[in-house]
């Protein structure tokens, strides 16, 4: 039973044989072998390939462990190079069945001169086909044509993509050398007399103990040189350490024509960095390695790319890797959490790296859930689990992908939260429960350690959260992208339908809106229109009182005149002796009193003298007050010298226009009116 230690590289060996990029697949298919490494690639390898066995017998010799690309690895992994070379598949045909599998397809990013061709075939294509497909781009005879940068030793026309084993993204270069180098105009004629000529590049590999002799134009860059060793010696670039470069090359962009090189030909070496903290320490100090690397394979070699080691894809040695956990187990709020949460996932996985929102789960809701239907977005949440084998690969190599990268900040807003440790974990679930429900909450807790990390997919739909989707760890960059982008969809579609609402919405309120507008200017301007002729009527009622008022004033004016004179002629004629023949007079002259059962109406007043006395008489209503003064004036009471009062209310009538009429006065039917002396 082979050990913990030598399943990784069993595991390894198998995924780069054989190009199966999930790992839970590739350790079923072991598993089933009882970790078998060549049982377990003739299970996989259709029966036309042969079945794999050493070349020297049922054991794999040291001396095998070096092949044409110049690895040098353990007996075990000496089974797998010899799997990358043709001599060791002989057409022995297996006893065990064989699997079906569809073809992959591979994708070739083929670099001549100033031109880069991006060419996708199927594995069961040969290197021909590649070559046709570049001739009908490059317009160059495919005889002419040299396809360099391919792992294996001898490749030739005829030899099938899947027998190399190559990972899903490759690179490599075309070299012409009985093509001359079309004339480029250029302001620096030396320069380009520099850049036509080839270099000759003698490259020592020193862990093989290999030299390769390559030609390079004069406008390549370092840069380019290096991704093309790393094809060579399976050295990612940033793990590359070189020797014999010029003093005078400070940067990789730097062309071979203007480096400095020595001619004919110009030696260096090129060894592999010890481990991934001496890569890290030694990184910023030598500018020969770079961080990046554009090959961007599947396998597990290609991992370190992303400055991840055996150790780490397979959860071994993590304790002294990890410095600090990912978050805090009693942080007072989410939000300091998820502060720790990105400093540290920044230090594990580089500054590149999705935008995780600092705050609340609560208020990350409000931020993607409740804006405008048009400002709305999915709502991705990274579940963190330190144990899980999964973790470094999915955080590395998928959630730090610049394509995962880039569609998640367009489309989503991202979350995270560990669930390493327990509180944390049950933290996690409270908020789920609540904010999405217990199927959720429930879903999450019997996720294994092993399925983790878990991405999930959560879209607002009116008053309810919606988890479109689980992501598992086990997934690759393609696969995690489909899944995001048809979560999109299904987003986009929900989305229109919300936006259509909103806009009738408002539509209806923008028209409420004017209605209410019009509605209350209309209220003014009846308002005003009603206060204006409200002033016009008081306007013209003040006049017209002022007008009466003035009227009556003078007809007072007049009658007081009158009176006056009458008084003062009451008082010669008293003086002379003739009152009481006045008396008689106007007795004599008041008209006859009316019967109480006439047609006219009667008033029938009672007068009470200041002696405590009553007189009275009817009147017809039509009659003026100056006959009924001249009937007081009669009794010996002239309005000169005495007042009439009514009782209710009280009034001097003698002070009333003597025009009037007894019903105007308000003397009917009847009324009692009393004498009082003047002052």
């Amino acid at each position: 039973m082979a050990s913990s230690m030598d399943r990784e590289i069993i595991l390894a060996d198998f995924q780069a044989c054989t190009g199966i990029e999930n790992i839970d697949e590739a350790i079923t298919l072991l598993e089933q072998n009882n970790w078998d490494l060549v049982a377990a690639i003739n299970g996989v390898i259709p029966q036309e390939n042969g079945i794999l066995r050493s070349e020297f017998g049922g054991e794999a010799s040291p001396d095998a462990a070096f092949t044409a690309a110049g690895h040098h690895t353990t007996t075990t992994s000496s089974i797998s190079a010899s799997c990358s070379s043709q001599s060791a598949f002989h057409p022995v045909l297996s006893s065990r069945s064989i699997t079906e599998r569809l073809p992959r397809m591979l994708d070739f990013r083929v670099e001549y001169r100033d031109r880069i061709i991006d060419v996708v075939l199927e594995d069961s294509c040969t290197v021909g086909d590649i070559k046709q497909i570049l001739e009908s781009e490059l317009k160059i005879p495919t005889s002419k044509m040299q396809l360099k940068g391919w792992k294996v030793g001898d490749v030739t026309d005829s030899t099938v993509l899947r027998t190399l084993h190559l990972p899903k993204n490759s690179c490599l270069y075309v070299l012409t050398p009985d093509l001359a180098v079309p004339p480029v105009p250029c302001q620096n004629s030396a320069l380009q007399e520099s850049l036509d000529p080839n270099f000759m590049l003698i490259i020592t590999h020193r862990e093989a103990q290999r030299d390769y002799t390559l030609n390079f134009p004069g406008s390549k860059t370092i840069q380019e040189v290096k991704r093309n060793v790393y094809d060579l010696t399976s050295i990612p670039v940033r793990h590359q350490v070189w020797e014999g470069w010029p003093q005078s090359v400070r940067d990789d962009s730097m062309t071979l024509a203007s480096a400095g090189l020595d001619m004919p030909c110009h030696h260096v070496a090129v060894s592999r960095r010890s481990s991934p903290t001496e890569t890290r320490e030694h990184s910023e100090e030598c500018t020969d390695v770079h961080m990046v690397s554009d090959s961007e394979g599947d396998d597990f070699e290609d991992a370190s790319e992303f400055g991840v080691d055996d150790g780490e894809l397979f959860g071994m040695s993590s304790s002294c890797l990890r410095k600090s956990s990912m978050m805090p187990e009693n942080a007072e709020n989410e939000g300091d959490a998820l502060l720790q949460f990105t400093a540290e996932f920044s230090s594990r996985y580089g500054e590149c790296h999705p935008v995780f929102l600092i705050g609340s789960l609560e208020a990350t809701l409000q931020e993607a859930f409740f804006g405008k239907a048009r400002d709305r977005k999915l709502l991705a949440i990274y579940l963190h689990h330190d144990d899980s084998v999964l973790t470094n690969v999915f955080c590395s190599q998928m959630l730090c992908a610049e394509s995962i990268i880039s569609y998640l900040s367009q489309n989503f807003i991202t979350w995270a939260w560990d669930m390493t440790k327990e509180a944390n974990r049950a933290r996690f679930l409270t908020m789920c429960t609540r904010h999405f429900g217990s199927v959720v909450a429930q879903t999450v807790r019997t996720q294994e350690t092993d399925q983790y990390p878990l991405l999930l997919i959560i879209m607002g739909k009116r008053s309810s959260n919606e988890v479109l989707n689980v992501i598992q760890g086990n997934t690759t960059v393609d696969e995690l992208m489909m899944r995001l982008m048809a979560a999109v969809d299904i987003f986009t579609a929900q989305q229109q339908e919300d936006i259509k609402d909103e806009d009738e919405r408002e539509a209806r309120e923008s028209v409420k809106r004017e209605q209410d507008e019009a509605y209350r200017l209309s209220l003014e301007a009846d308002r005003a229109k009603r206060e204006a002729h409200e002033r016009e009527m008081a306007e013209q009622f003040r006049l017209e009182q002022r007008k009466k008022e003035e009227e009556e004033e003078q007809e007072i004016t007049g009658s007081h005149v009158l009176h006056q004179k009458w008084s003062l002629n009451c008082f010669f004629l008293k003086a002379a002796g003739f009152f009481p023949a006045i008396r008689l007079s106007l007795e004599q002259a008041l008209p006859p009193e009316p019967s109480e059962e006439g047609p006219e109406p009667v008033s029938k007043l009672r007068i009470r003298t200041p002696s405590g006395e009553f007189f009275e008489r009817r009147f017809l209503g039509s009659t003026r007050l100056q006959v009924v003064f001249d009937f007081v004036a009669s009794k010996g009471f002239p309005c000169e010298q005495f007042k009439l009062l009514s009782t209710f209310p009280r009034r001097d009538v003698a002070q009333l226009n003597p025009n009037t009429t007894i019903m105007d006065a308000k003397l009917y039917p009847q009324e009692t009116l009393f004498l009082e002396a003047k002052e």
